[in-house]
C-alpha cells in the first residue's frame, strides 16, 4: 500500500540506526532475561548488578546486523515473483532469509554479549573484549558461531510471526484510518503488537539459544540444542523452557514499537530526503 518503495541503500541506513536504539535503551531488561535463562541461576549470573555488562558487544554488532536484516527483507519483498494474495507466504520468504543472513553478523555479538552478561569467565573478565579473547582462545573463530543453529532456529519461527502479523497490522490500520501509510507511531503500535506474541511463542528456543550459547565445553562434549533440551528435562523439568518469558515479551513487545517505529520513521525521512 505503500506510493514508494525504500532503496537497497535506505533500508541498510534505516536498519542501522531501528537496531542501535532499540539494542541500546532495553539493553539492563535483555541482561535480566539472559541471567533468569541461566543454567547458574539468576543471583550467581549477576542478579541485577552490571545490567550494562557486554553492551560494547551490542555497540559493535546492533547496527550491521539490523541494517542486514532490513536491506534484504525489503529487497525479497520488493522482488520476490509471488501474487498479491500470497503477500504474507512472500513476508515468511523475506523475513526468513533475512534473519539468516543476519545471524552471520549478529551471533559472534549475542555469543561475546551472553557470556559477558552472565560473567561466564568470572568476575575478573566481564567485559565485551574480554569475553571476545577468551572465546578466541578457547574456541577459535568457531567459538564465535557456537549456537548459531538454534539462533536460525528461534529467529526463522519468530520473523515468521512477527513481520507478516506487522505487515497485516499495517495494512488493516491504514485502511481503517484510510490512508496509504502509517505514521511511525502508529507503525510502532502495530512492532509491539507484533513483536510480543512472537517473543511469548519463541520462548523456549531462546532459553536453548542461551544455554548453548553459555556452555563452554568443546569438542564431542560440546552441547547442541537437541542435547540441551534433553538436559533441561532430565535434570530442571519443562519449567525453565519458560525462564525469562514476561521479561523477554515485555522488551520485545516494547522494542518492537521502538525498532519498527524508528525503521518506518527513518527510512520515510530518507524517502522524503
Amino acid at each position: 500500500m505503500d506510493i514508494a518503495s525504500p532503496t537497497f541503500t535506505q533500508s541498510l541506513i534505516a536498519g542501522g540506526a531501528a537496531g542501535t536504539a532499540v539494542d541500546l535503551l532495553f539493553f539492563p531488561i535483555d541482561t535480566v532475561k539472559t541471567r533468569l535463562q541461566s543454567s547458574q541461576g539468576f543471583v550467581r549470573a549477576g542478579g541485577f548488578r552490571g545490567v550494562y555488562q557486554g553492551v560494547g558487544s551490542v555497540v559493535v554488532g546492533s547496527a550491521p546486523g539490523a541494517a542486514v536484516f532490513f536491506a534484504v527483507y525489503d529487497t525479497l519483498k520488493q522482488h520476490l515473483p509471488l501474487p498479491a494474495h500470497l503477500a504474507p507466504v512472500t513476508h515468511v520468504i523475506s523475513a526468513s532469509v533475512a534473519e539468516v543472513a543476519a545471524c552471520v553478523i549478529r551471533v559472534p555479538t549475542e555469543v561475546i554479549k551472553t557470556r559477558s552478561q552472565t560473567s561466564t569467565y568470572g568476575k575478573g573478565a566481564m567485559s565485551s573484549l574480554t569475553a571476545a579473547r577468551r572465546t578466541l582462545e578457547a574456541d577459535g573463530l568457531r567459538g564465535f558461531y557456537r549456537g548459531f543453529g538454534i539462533t536460525v532456529a528461534r529467529e526463522i519461527p519468530f520473523t515468521s510471526i512477527q513481520f507478516p502479523l506487522y505487515e497485516l497490522l499495517k495494512m488493516q490500520l491504514a485502511r481503517y484510518l484510510h490512508r496509504k501509510t502509517l505514521y511511525a507511531h502508529e507503525a510502532a503500535v502495530c512492532g509491539s503488537i507484533a513483536g510480543g506474541v512472537a517473543a511469548a511463542v519463541t520462548t523456549p528456543l531462546d532459553v536453548l539459544k542461551t544455554r548453548v550459547m553459555l556452555d563452554l565445553r568443546t569438542g564431542a562434549a560440546a552441547s547442541n540444542f537437541m542435547s540441551q533440551f534433553a538436559e533441561i528435562r532430565r535434570k530442571e523439568g519443562l519449567k525453565p523452557l519458560f525462564a525469562g518469558a514476561v521479561p523477554r515479551t515485555l522488551w520485545i513487545s516494547a522494542g518492537g514499537a521502538v525498532f519498527l517505529g524508528v525503521y518506518e520513521w527513518a527510512v520515510h525521512g530518507l524517502m522524503r530526503y
